[in-house]
């Protein structure tokens, strides 16, 4: 028998108004459009009105490992929302919020001052003169349907722009949207993916 060749996984950073799965549905592209890699699944989901990091790899127990909440790895978030949270909305953020499928658990939340310096979303956020934004990261180990987005609304601050910019180790370091590569793995990191890393930043990448 064949020896397997080697299991790869990939960071992308998935790009606005494109879906975490290959084939186009609605408005919405597909993976096809931006990563021509064939046989990677994604590990878990992104929103198509989200952005950032979004991890693939063709190896089915890294990919459960990955996406199962079983696991909570933390998945960081950088989130531009209406208005500017006071520490009563940030403290609930910490403590955990009720959302229709129950009270979340409790998140990592500081403000970002000054906002991170991220490339121009296309298109472009709806601003409304008279209320000011904001921007705060987010750390949560959940993985409900459009969690960030509800939990933001729920203590009075709309979600504008939602970017992942890490999950667990992996980060976004380095990836302009559309640009991806290959991380190395080692038995130890397929077997057991490690705490988050704070990210630095989106820089330029060299594009594959």
């Amino acid at each position: 028998m064949s020896a397997h060749p080697p299991y790869r996984l990939l960071r992308l950073n998935k790009p606005y108004g494109v879906l975490s799965q290959f084939t186009p549905e609605g408005r919405w592209r597909g993976l096809k459009d931006v990563l021509p890699v064939p046989g990677v699944y994604a590990c878990g989901r992104l929103d198509a009105d989200s952005e950032g990091l979004l991890l693939l790899t063709d190896d089915g127990r890294l990919q459960a490992r990955i996406s199962d909440p079983r696991h909570k790895l933390p998945k960081t978030y950088w989130v531009q929302v209406e208005g500017v949270p006071d520490t009563q909305a940030l403290d609930a953020l910490r403590r955990g919020v009720a959302l229709r499928d129950g009270v979340t658990l409790p998140a990592q939340v500081r403000r970002l001052d000054p906002p991170p310096l991220l490339w121009p979303r296309d298109p472009p956020i709806r601003v409304r003169q008279s209320v000011p934004d904001s921007w705060i990261e987010l750390v949560i180990s959940e993985g409900r349907n459009r969690q960030v987005r509800r939990m933001t609304a729920a203590v009075g601050h709309p979600t504008l722009r939602l970017v992942r910019v890490a999950i667990g180790p992996y980060t976004l370091d380095g990836l302009a949207p559309g640009q991806w590569e290959d991380v190395a793995l080692d038995a130890r990191t397929r077997a057991a993916p490690g705490s988050v890393s704070r990210p630095r930043g989106a820089g330029a990448a060299r594009r594959r």
